[in-house]
């Protein structure tokens, strides 16, 4: 059963127009957003170890959807994808953080994820754990720039100070993954924006 905090957010994601909702494992999460994509709608998916994990893109592409993400991509076609995955039926990502007031914090490198959580796809599906709830903007940026950066940054093996250092030091190197900050604080006007929160740690 979700702690009093999950319960916070969960409301107040709904008060934000977002719809919310509570799973206690992956498993239940990941067949309520195979139950929300209807058969031969197109997926786009933005950079997410959280899916990646779940494996959600094994399942639809097996299901004979159109899947449009840039990891699958040879590196030559990844912009072409971004783009493609921006149109897509359905849009599915994680966030970096989630407050507790209902708004998503995201740090993009490029912008596609993000802006696509906004604009574009009219359906979104978020998936996030619990390690991912902060309790504000400023608690939310400051784990951003200290665990899921840095990480991330390790991961690809880029060339930054964080990835070497694992924290961040505001770099101008070229490789910087902290150029766009985002912070959606309600549902836009015409986007289906589903939150499903799981009761476990996922992803970064």
């Amino acid at each position: 059963m979700a702690n009093f905090k999950v319960q916070e957010v969960l409301k107040n994601l709904n008060k934000n127009n977002f719809k919310a909702k509570y799973f206690s494992n992956v498993q239940e999460a990941k067949t309520a957003v195979l139950n929300e994509i209807a058969p031969n709608q197109s997926i786009g998916i933005g950079g997410s170890m959280t899916i990646y994990d779940m494996a959600l893109h094994k399942e639809l592409q097996d299901r004979g959807h159109k899947i449009y993400w840039h990891w699958l991509a040879d590196p030559s076609e990844r912009n072409e994808v971004r783009t493609k995955a921006a149109d897509a039926d359905v849009y599915l990502c994680s966030s970096n953080a989630v407050t507790v007031d209902g708004t998503l914090v995201n740090i993009d490198g490029i912008g596609n994820r993000v802006s696509s959580m906004f604009f574009g796809p009219k359906k979104v599906i978020i998936v996030c754990g619990i390690n991912k709830i902060t309790q504000d903007f400023e608690q939310a940026v400051d784990r951003i720039k200290t665990i899921v950066c840095p990480a991330n940054a390790k991961r690809l093996k880029l060339n930054t100070p964080c990835a070497k250092t694992g924290k961040c030091h505001d770099c101008y190197t070229e490789e910087r993954m902290c150029n766009i900050t985002v912070k959606i604080e309600r549902a836009p006007a015409g986007r289906e924006i589903h939150i499903f929160l799981v009761d476990e740690s996922l992803g970064f």
